[in-house]
């Protein structure tokens, strides 16, 4: 297994990947794919790793800028996708504490993501009542503050189509 940084050739081997590991998800939206493309275009993804295995991509996480009560400095991470045959193989596992290991580094105050808590509460990600999408229910907004708390309205990339 290897990770490391897209590359520009990446691109459509991560779309096709995105796609698949969220194909049969009930709570895909579908547009999965569109949003790391979209995240891509915009020049608004803080990073984009990929895992690697036998020379094909098995694995990737994006992370990109989001507001958190209208002020800058925090990421927000998603998607995470494994291809299907290969989840609950460590892929996401090894992707995500890629990930958050870098946000620190780059010295964000912390990350978002709504996603299932009874995955993401492993990487110490928590439901913080003080933290909201519009129109996402409470107990799916986790966050992992590393340098500064906050409160208030999450506002992801346009990309994602969500309202903070």
């Amino acid at each position: 297994m290897t990770l490391r940084a897209e590359t520009p050739q990446d691109a459509a081997e991560i779309s096709a990947l995105t796609s698949a590991a969220f194909a049969t998800e009930a709570h895909a939206s579908g547009t999965e794919a569109q949003i790391v493309e979209r995240l891509r275009k915009a020049d608004a993804l803080l990073l984009s790793i990929v895992c690697e295995e036998g020379g094909r991509l098995v694995g990737h996480i994006a992370a990109s800028p989001v507001l958190v009560g209208g002020q800058p400095g925090w990421a927000g991470i998603g998607p995470l996708s494994v291809l299907p045959d290969l989840q609950r193989s460590g892929i996401g596992s090894a992707l995500m504490t890629e990930a958050l290991r870098q946000l620190r580094a780059l010295g964000q105050g912390g990350v978002v993501l709504v996603g299932d808590p009874g995955y993401y509460t492993r990487f110490g990600f928590v439901a913080d009542p003080a933290l909201h999408v519009r129109g996402i229910p409470a107990e799916y907004v986790l966050s992992q503050p590393f340098a500064s708390r906050r409160s208030g309205g999450i506002r992801f990339h346009p990309a994602f189509g969500l309202e903070g």
